[in-house]
C-alpha cells in the first residue's frame, strides 16, 4: 500500500492510526499487569484504617483533588521538593487513584508528618490563618458534620468483596466503634496525616 493511497483517504489514514495506537497501548499497558511492582503493596502500605477511609472519600466528595495532585514526577525538582517519586505500590489499595495533574495548590502525595494535626485544622478551617497567599477555600462545616459509621464500613466491606482489599473481619467489626463520634475534619486529616509515609525515608 502506497503513501499516496492512504494520505489521500482520511478514513483509511484514521483506521490504520487507531491500529498503530492500539498495538503501542498494548504492548506498554498489558505488561504492567503481571509486574509485582505495579501490582502489589511497597513495604509499609496497608489499607486505610477505618478513619483514613473516611478521610479518603471527604477528599473525595469535596473535590480537593481538582486542585491537588498525590503523584510526584521522578524529576529533580519534584524530587527536591517533594521527596521520593510515587511508586504504583503506593497506590494499589486507591481507587480511584489520586494522582492528577492539576496543581493549584501543592502536591499532597507526601504531606503525611510534614505538619501537626493542628496545623492542618487550622489550614481546612480558613487556609489563609496559615498561609496568608492562599487561594484554597476554607471547609468548616467539616467541624460541624460528624462521620457515618454504618456508610464507611458497608464501603470498606464492598472494597474488600468486590475489590479484594484484604481487610480482615476483625478490621470491619471494629471499624464502627473506631469512628464514632469523629467529625469529618479529624478523619480528612487522618487521611492527610497517612500520605506518603510509607515510602518517605527512601
Amino acid at each position: 500500500m502506497s503513501h499516496e493511497v492512504v494520505e489521500k483517504n482520511v478514513g483509511l489514514m484514521a483506521v490504520l492510526i487507531a491500529i498503530v495506537i492500539s498495538i503501542g497501548g498494548l504492548v506498554e499497558i498489558v505488561p504492567l499487569f503481571f509486574q509485582a511492582k505495579t501490582t502489589q503493596p511497597v513495604e509499609g502500605v496497608e489499607p486505610y484504617g477505618a478513619l483514613e477511609f473516611a478521610g479518603r472519600d471527604i477528599y473525595v466528595s469535596e473535590g480537593c483533588y481538582n486542585c491537588h495532585s498525590q503523584m510526584v514526577r521522578p524529576f529533580r525538582a519534584e524530587t527536591e521538593r517533594y521527596g521520593h517519586y510515587s511508586l504504583a505500590g503506593e497506590f494499589v489499595y486507591d481507587r480511584p487513584f489520586q494522582w492528577g495533574s492539576k496543581r493549584t495548590g501543592p502536591d499532597l502525595a507526601r504531606v503525611g508528618g510534614r505538619y501537626t494535626d493542628q496545623w492542618h485544622y487550622v489550614h481546612l478551617m480558613n487556609p489563609r490563618d496559615v498561609v496568608p497567599e492562599s487561594n484554597m477555600p476554607a471547609f468548616p462545616w467539616l467541624a460541624e458534620r460528624k462521620v457515618d459509621p454504618e456508610v464507611v464500613v458497608s464501603r470498606m466491606r464492598a472494597q474488600k468483596e468486590w475489590l479484594g482489599v484484604p481487610y480482615t473481619e476483625k478490621q470491619l467489626d471494629e471499624a464502627a466503634a473506631k469512628l464514632e463520634g469523629k467529625t469529618q475534619i479529624e478523619a480528612v486529616i487522618a487521611y492527610l496525616q497517612g500520605l506518603g509515609t510509607a515510602v518517605k525515608g527512601r
